[in-house]
């Protein structure tokens, strides 16, 4: 589902951070990226999620090589195939709750009503003690990140990829994000996870150490 061949990306030019870097993964698997502090793997998680453009090597995604496709292009790629989790939650305070969750749905062209249903039944599956009509402000780290989750799952997307999605939950919380990885695997889709939890990644199907 993704074949990355000879990567290399970095921020400041002639100092890549991420230099000739290949691996292949399929659909089915738990893949956790461990390695300490600014080693990559936030960079390499932006690279293949197509958010940033490598300097060099080639990235497919389902078939597609994904180098020379277009802003709008790769933002729809990612709409159609990619579901995010980031480290901050990265919720809109400005925005409800419910506008949060639905938000990748209603881009991708599928009707609100119907995505408004599943993200409020996401939403109480998860455990979300919140309004789904309130302002996504002022919430609690273990409530912004299963939002985040909702969100990412919202249309079964066939990827996951998530930056340190447990770094800042306590036990009970961590664990309702790696139970919900664990079944979108059974299901057939694919997870990549940044992290530093060695639970998370004893639980994975292969680690992949940067």
């Amino acid at each position: 589902m993704i074949v990355a061949d000879r990567l290399t990306y970095g921020y400041v030019p002639g100092h890549p951070v991420i230099v000739n870097w290949s691996e292949h993964f399929s659909p089915g698997e738990l893949i956790a990226i461990t390695g300490p502090s600014g080693v990559g793997k936030s960079t390499l998680l932006y690279l293949l999620g197509t958010l940033v453009r490598p300097w060099h090597g080639s990235l497919q995604i389902d078939g597609l090589e994904t180098a020379g496709l277009s802003d709008r292009a790769r933002s729809d790629l990612r709409a159609a195939l990619i579901g995010f989790v980031f480290q901050d939650a990265v919720l809109d305070p400005r925005r409800s709750v419910l506008d949060n969750v639905v938000e990748g749905a209603v881009y991708r062209g599928e009707d609100r009503r119907s995505a408004a249903a599943r993200a409020v039944a996401l939403l109480e599956t998860f455990g979300v003690d919140v309004e789904p009509s309130r302002r996504a402000a002022d919430l609690s780290g273990g409530q912004a990140q299963r939002i985040a989750l909702c969100r990412a799952l919202l249309s079964n997307p066939p990827i996951i990829l998530a930056d340190e999605p447990t770094g800042n939950l306590d036990h009970e919380n961590a664990a309702v994000i790696e139970r919900a990885f664990q079944a979108h695997v059974e299901r057939g889709g694919l997870v990549i996870v940044a992290t530093h939890n060695e639970r998370l990644a004893n639980r994975s199907h292969r680690v992949i150490r940067l």
